[in-house]
């Protein structure tokens, strides 16, 4: 099934650090469930996941994911294919949940915890997520964005609900009265976590009948209308894209012994894909909650010794700006992984100069299951490139009408393959203007390829903004603007920042002469995640636009 990734001719089956994994795991017709059960028996003893302190066992996950999957479908009694939100950090729970949601054949919704009420309750409404579990940290937004939804059901936890006593009431004692990070809020009928784990072990053992086919999420991107909107991934995309990955990195690490560090937040795409493939091989994963806490991830890196660090650009600089980071051993780093955003060339310089090892490029969306190529980590790679296409994935250039350009020319990059989306979810004409014909999926990125098979990105999507591997669509931001009764019209582009790659720049017309910048950011920061806030504000007493009044973003671009 497998095919050999580049020019690499030796299969990660001839391995036997992966052998098992490899001959009982990588099946057209598995689903997620089933490869990760099985991981969670090969490996019962050994060490799955860390997190403050707190270590679970691969036996831990698959009983404590037993009890949430028994307590959804026989305590809640829900149906095969409800959607369930999931709202949490880099946490114990979101394993759990995550592997407890798939295995009572229900599909997992992962939620971007920083989401404000508005964006909160589009996607629960959307999805028609029937239960929600959150984090205590967030209870007052899900408070808010709960009206007009789905949700039937909500299961709220606490950071310290996996951690031993007495350092779990510590801990939650800290975060609410001394940090005070936990509002308060009240959601009716809600339940603890620890309480429906309790309840769910009281049931019988649900046993997973979803087919390979059948979706396992909903992996929610931005859209054209200013709204994201729901990547259907069935279960044999997330398969196909753990096998890939094996081919591409199989060969470099070794399970029994290597350590992964996992800073990206795992309703992402990128560290979902990263957590799949680390259980199917019986990985140690080390989730770290606050990846912005620099001096607590350095501590982590000194106790961990990671074998493996994934992050983007700017988590790769904030580190090699530590002098702390720089006093530390890297002989046991095996594998620097980047993607989201452009590599820049002075990091990937000094990362290598620190550390001895190459970052190791890649390019994927939430539409293909992550990553659908990457870079080689044993040899040299052209400068710029996003890498060869991984196993399993066919991608071909095409023009605006579907075809295909000429060696050497530039193009639409399009993939094809189990890893691709079968659809948007309840959104026929979305579905249908994102791929060509023959199952072609259209990104929406202009790239062209060498002689050797790698690709190379010349342009990213139209309008879209890439601000620390996030899409924010000017769309979006341009009609949470348009909202304040202050302005008459909003343009946003992107601009180039040092720190984020991109960052949101808004030009605005006033209604009220009396608005000011900071009226606007006010209005933002209760409207918008951090990162789709802008970074400059402009007020202009007109914007540029075309002859049917569409604003000319292109010249906003070129005026700043």
């Amino acid at each position: 099934m497998i095919k050999p990734f580049g020019n690499n001719t030796t299969s990660a089956q001839t391995q036997p650090d992966f052998h098992n994994v490899a001959s009982d795991a990588f099946d057209n017709e598995q689903t997620l469930p089933q490869m990760l059960l099985a991981a969670c028996r090969r490996h019962a003893d050994r060490p799955a996941f860390s997190n403050l302190g707190r270590t679970l066992s691969f036996a831990d996950v698959e009983r404590l994911s037993g009890d949430l999957a028994s307590y959804l479908r026989h305590g809640l009694g829900l149906a095969s294919g409800e959607r369930v939100a999931i709202m949490l950090p880099n946490l114990l729970q979101f394993p759990v949940a995550v592997l407890g949601t798939l295995r009572a054949d229900l599909v997992a919704v992962l939620v971007n915890p920083l989401y404000t009420a508005r964006e909160l309750h589009h996607q629960l409404a959307d999805s028609g997520a029937t239960v929600l579990i959150v984090l205590d940290n967030f209870g007052a937004v899900a408070a808010e964005a709960l009206a007009g939804t789905a949700v039937r059901h909500v299961i709220t936890t606490r950071v310290g609900d996996l951690l031993p006593w007495p350092k779990s009431l510590l801990v939650d004692t800290v975060l609410k009265y001394v940090r005070k990070v936990i509002p308060p809020f009240h959601i009716s009928g809600a339940l603890r976590w620890t309480q429906a784990l309790a309840r769910g072990s009281r049931h019988p053992r649900v046993q997973a009948q979803a087919g390979s086919g059948d979706t396992a999420q909903l992996q929610y991107t931005g859209g054209t209308t200013g709204l994201s909107k729901g990547a259907v991934l069935p279960h044999r995309a997330l398969v196909a894209n753990v096998a890939s990955t094996e081919q591409c990195f199989g060969t470099c690490l070794d399970p029994q012994t290597d350590v992964a560090i996992v800073c990206l937040p795992l309703y992402h795409i990128a560290a979902y894909s990263s957590l799949t493939f680390n259980m199917a091989h019986g990985f140690h994963s080390v989730l770290v909650t606050n990846p912005r806490d620099i001096p607590a991830l350095v501590a982590t890196f000194a106790r961990v010794r990671p074998a493996v660090f994934a992050g983007v650009n700017t988590l790769y600089d904030a580190l090699l700006n530590s002098a702390e980071f720089a006093k530390l051993d890297f002989s046991c780093l095996k594998l620097c992984l980047q993607g989201g955003t452009a590599l820049r060339r002075g990091t990937a310089e000094r990362w290598k100069a620190l550390t001895g090892k190459d970052v190791i490029e890649g390019y994927g969306l939430s539409e293909t299951s992550s990553a659908i190529t990457f870079n080689r980590w044993d040899s040299p790679n052209p400068v710029g490139s996003i890498g060869l296409a991984m196993a399993e994935v066919e991608i071909s250039l095409r023009d605006n009408e579907g075809n295909l350009v000429a060696v050497g020319e530039q193009g639409e990059l399009c993939a094809r393959g189990p890893h691709v989306t079968t659809g948007y979810w309840q959104q026929p004409e979305e579905t249908r203007d994102a791929f060509f014909d023959g199952g072609w999926f259209r990104t929406g990125d202009i790239a062209r390829v060498d002689e050797q098979g790698y690709y190379f990105l010349l342009d990213r999507r139209k309008d879209m903004i890439l601000v620390s591997g996030f899409n924010v669509f000017p769309n979006e931001v341009e009609d949470v603007v348009a909202l304040h009764p202050g302005v008459l019209e909003a343009g946003v582009v992107g601009m180039p920042d040092d720190k984020t790659g991109e960052a949101v720049r808004l030009v605005v017309v006033r209604k009220d002469p009396a608005l000011s910048e900071d009226d606007l950011r006010a209005h933002c920061r209760q409207h918008l995640t951090g990162y789709k806030q802008p970074r400059c504000i402009e007020f202009r007493d007109n914007l540029p636009k075309t002859a049917v009044g569409k604003i000319l973003r292109r010249e906003l671009r070129q005026s700043s």
